[in-house]
């Protein structure tokens, strides 16, 4: 019934839209790879005479409507592709399909005035794409190409730990990111307790990241907005792509299943690090390992020009394990965690005007911890595990009734599974469980309009009405998105925005930098929904003469509702199976909310094209925190608060393989960032105490008594270091094969990963620091065919 109410709602929207003159008619279609035919969103569709244009959008679809012309030239264009011209009579409506071919001199520029400044020409702001192929050119610690460390070298965006793949966007924490895969959300996205990320870049078509003035087709998280798209498969013939690193091999394979019509993508990844430390790890009755593997998969089907079907899927899991035997007992641990996500989504084409998405969706994180002890005769077990399943609906419609107007409105229905915490315990004395479930339902409705008003000014304006139900509690609140940008002259714009956000699931984390530990929970009558509020001012302008962008944005976010532990509690503490009806085991009574405050400024200089690409990113920023329950009630800096981020990438091609035969790259990344904040001692106390009682003289003994900061009150060392990194690329007879060769950390800085305090048998106590990644050189091998 809600759906069929939703949609109601959207159709009279819809057929509000005002009824344009039959001298109008709509040009559209799909662009995609000549070859492949893998469909490009974010391709560039310009018409010079009327200075006007589009995109198409996530599934390579654009259409537009435009007044009749006895001859027209339309220019579509695409980074890392040769432009495609064509000149038109438009007088009837035209569906044609563009296909671009890969560019093969890398310093190709499209004529200038058919050149769309794609920076200064966006009405959204505080948006970052980032090229696939820049991604894979990236040196990497221990050669794994990874999505999210490439994001924390966005301005903005700031790294957890030392080598962690956490980002945390304009002040927000881990769990603040909607991070979706194929229109599906993953829930924990690390590998090897936070120090790879889960995404492999051999099946990924596109990267996108949001950190503020959200459209309103995106809510339920506060901070960012991370979007993946996997590739389709390739429908002209079989490729394959491929690597051997130091920890782990990757294979891709794509095709066609009908050739133009159906093809499929399955990609995966495994890592041997339990293969390689066996021999130090296994030995006198000891077995320990630990090992991740990822699995991507997707295949599509085009039935006709109007209606396309996709199946896609990701599956990865992560498993440290432990054995011990000998003659009288046998001990097993195991610690794993695991995403799964499934989407079926169908493209429909209503009319040349009108696209559609309906998408079913599945997606579940599972967290476990496994113990089984022998001692003779008797037999212990325990099992501890929490996770969230979703079983998603999305429904999405695209209508651009002519060059000014693009109307999206869409809903989304969600029911969550939560399993906050689950305890069980077998032994020859007990049998005990203590298992916690929660249900919920969370669902919106949006709709946007993108206005373009005589070339000069842009305004995305929306709303979306958020809905959240759990244990008997209604949650309704109104979202208002607004974009605004206007063009001060050609290549320099200036933008404001400002967006609402609701965050119905909280993750209570004792560490704040997404382990597998941390658990996801609903909100409550108790505990509240997160909610910020975000503003952004900023400047984007594209020189005409080269192919670099300049943007400077500043910003102000506040936060209400946002959650921790209270001092001393823990995840494993949540569920006790001897006292499972006390209240106070509840994880409600465990965390505590307050408010946020993040501002700053960022500046980015990027190059998407030429031999040399990369970019140039600073951030200044300030975040603070305020409890009530937590520092005596005062404001604290959050332990990711960074006032300085700098970032500096490099990618220069030495040789072009297309043009030589052999293709050389050198890369070169520069990090430097404020220390995170943290809670340490600051003295130590030598205290005398007397145990007297009437029948002893007094008995003296000694303690040690620490005497702590405010909450975060000291800072770590400053964090830097430089990597570089050489690809020979060189084509085979079949295939081509890539060598690289990277360091990390080149100049061997020893970044802190923690600090402790040690006593020596003086009673001198000394700040030591733990540092995790020396100077660490890195080869791969990598063949395509």
């Amino acid at each position: 019934m809600l759906i069929k109410t939703l949609t109601g709602i959207l159709l009279c929207l819809l057929l509000t839209i005002t009824i344009y003159a039959q001298s109008k008619f709509t040009i559209s279609g799909y662009v995609t790879e000549k070859g492949s035919k893998e469909t490009l969103p974010g391709a560039t569709l310009y018409f010079p005479q009327l200075k006007t244009g589009t995109t198409s959008n996530n599934y390579g679809f654009y259409s537009i409507t435009l007044a009749a012309q006895d001859s027209l030239m339309m220019v579509c264009t695409f980074i890392g592709f040769n432009a495609q011209q064509f000149t038109l009579a438009l007088d009837k409506n035209i569906f044609i399909n563009i296909e671009l071919s890969s560019a093969i001199d890398l310093q190709e520029v499209v004529v200038s005035e058919s050149r769309i400044e794609r920076v200064s020409e966006q009405a959204q702001m505080s948006m970052i794409e980032i090229p696939i192929k820049q991604i894979k050119e990236i040196p990497a610690l221990l050669g794994e190409k990874d999505v999210l460390k490439v994001l924390q070298l966005m301005p903005g965006v700031q790294k957890g730990s030392e080598g962690s793949s956490g980002i945390y966007v304009r002040g927000g924490g881990a769990d603040q990111n909607l991070v979706i895969l194929d229109d599906a959300i993953v829930y924990n996205v690390s590998h090897l307790f936070g120090f790879f990320s889960l995404f492999n870049g051999d099946a990924l078509k596109s990267v996108d990241l949001i950190k503020g003035g959200f459209p309103a087709r995106y809510g339920s998280r506060l901070s960012s907005v991370i979007d993946m798209t996997m590739k389709d498969g390739a429908k002209d013939k079989l490729h394959g792509e491929g690597g051997i690193g130091l920890i782990s091999s990757r294979l891709t394979l794509e095709g066609p299943i009908l050739k133009d019509r159906s093809s499929f993508l399955i990609s995966a990844r495994r890592t041997y690090i339990d293969i390689l430390l066996a021999p130090l790890l296994n030995s006198n009755g000891q077995s320990n390992g630990y090992f991740f593997y990822d699995l991507n998969a997707k295949a599509n089907y085009d039935f006709n020009y109007n209606n396309k079907v996709y199946l896609s899927g990701y599956f990865g899991r992560d498993k440290a394990y432990g054995k011990y035997s000998d003659s009288f007992s046998k001990n097993n641990f195991g610690l794993g965690w695991g995403n799964a996500t499934a989407t079926a989504r169908w493209n429909h084409l209503f009319n040349p005007k009108m696209f559609s998405n309906t998408s079913v969706i599945y997606s579940r994180y599972k967290f476990l911890i496994t113990q089984d002890d022998t001692y003779g005769n008797q037999t212990f077990k325990l099992r501890y595990f929490s996770g969230i399943q979703d079983a998603t609906l999305k429904y999405d419609i695209d209508y651009l009734p002519n060059e000014h107007h693009t109307i999206k409105a869409g809903m989304i229905s969600t029911y969550h599974a939560f399993t906050p915490s689950a305890i069980v315990i077998r032994d020859v004395d007990q049998d005990a469980e203590s298992i916690k479930k929660i249900n919920a339902n969370e669902n919106a409705i949006y709709l946007e309009d993108h206005i373009r008003y005589k070339q000069k000014l842009q305004i995305n304006a929306g709303v979306r009405f958020s809905h959240f139900y759990s244990q008997k509690e209604n949650y309704i609140n109104p979202e208002p998105r607004l974009a605004i940008a206007y063009k001060y002259k050609r290549g320099l714009t200036f933008k404001t925005s400002y967006a609402k956000m609701n965050q119905y699931l909280h993750q209570l984390s004792n560490s704040g930098v997404g382990l597998p530990t941390d658990l996801w929970v609903p909100a409550t009558g108790i505990v509240k929904p997160q909610s910020s509020e975000q503003v952004a001012l900023g400047a984007a302008h594209d020189f005409k003469k080269a192919p670099i962008a300049i943007t400077i944005e500043g910003y102000y976010k506040w936060m209400n509702n946002v959650l921790q532990y209270k001092e001393g509690a823990s995840f494993i503490e949540i569920a006790d199976p001897d006292d499972a009806g006390n209240t106070e085991n509840n994880w409600e009574s465990k965390v505590t909310n307050g408010k946020s405050w993040s501002y700053g400024a960022e500046l980015l200089i990027q190059k998407k094209e030429g031999k040399l690409t990369g970019w140039i990113g600073y951030t200044l920023s300030w975040t603070q925190m305020q409890f009530d329950e937590l520092n005596f009630g005062k404001k604290f800096y959050a332990r990711f608060d960074r006032r300085h981020d700098f970032s500096a990438v490099g990618i220069y091609h030495l040789r072009n393989l297309e043009k030589d035969k052999q293709g050389i790259t050198l890369s070169a990344t520069w990090v430097y960032g404020t220390g995170n904040a943290i809670t340490l001692p600051i003295g130590t106390y030598h205290v005398n105490s007397h145990n007297i009682t009437p029948n002893a003289v007094g008995d003296i003994y000694s303690n040690y008594v620490s005497e702590y900061t405010s909450r975060n009150g000291f800072r770590m060392a400053p964090y830097h270091r430089f990597d570089i990194g050489i690809q020979f690329i060189k084509q085979m007879k079949r295939h081509v094969r890539t060598w690289e060769f990277s360091i990390y950390n080149l100049y061997n800085r020893k970044n802190p990963f923690f600090y402790y305090i040690s006593n020596d048998y003086l009673g001198t106590s000394k700040l030591k620091q733990i540092t995790l990644f020396p100077l660490i050189p890195s080869f791969s091998y990598g063949f395509k065919f």
